[in-house]
């Protein structure tokens, strides 16, 4: 086995982290559970949440090889979770087309 490096490697630049784990660390339960009723985007569950709740599999993934334009693609890879946009935009487009039949 080479002991080259092959592919390509990632251009993002590193930043440090954003996340002061000593301080985190140091919050009491009381202080977490204040800090989370503060918090817009936080929505509590109870009994009834759970009951409901189905368990929901992630669909499996193909790895496919395809031609695009030079172009289409850099402006896709200029944001993060590309592929992820271009799955969603393709399924958007697959949606619509099973709709018009």
């Amino acid at each position: 086995m080479s002991a080259a490096i092959t592919g390509k490697t990632s251009k993002r630049k590193v930043t440090e982290p954003r996340t002061n784990w000593k301080r985190l660390r140091s919050l009491t339960d009381k202080q977490i559970r204040a800090g989370l009723r503060r918090d817009p985007d936080v929505h509590p569950t109870d009994e009834a949440f759970w009951a409901k709740a189905k368990l929901v599999m992630p669909r499996s993934k193909k790895t496919v090889t395809m031609r695009l334009d030079a172009d289409l693609l850099d402006w896709f890879r200029g944001n993060q979770g590309y592929q992820t946009r271009i799955n969603a935009i393709l399924r958007a487009y697959m949606n619509a087309q099973v709709q018009h039949r």
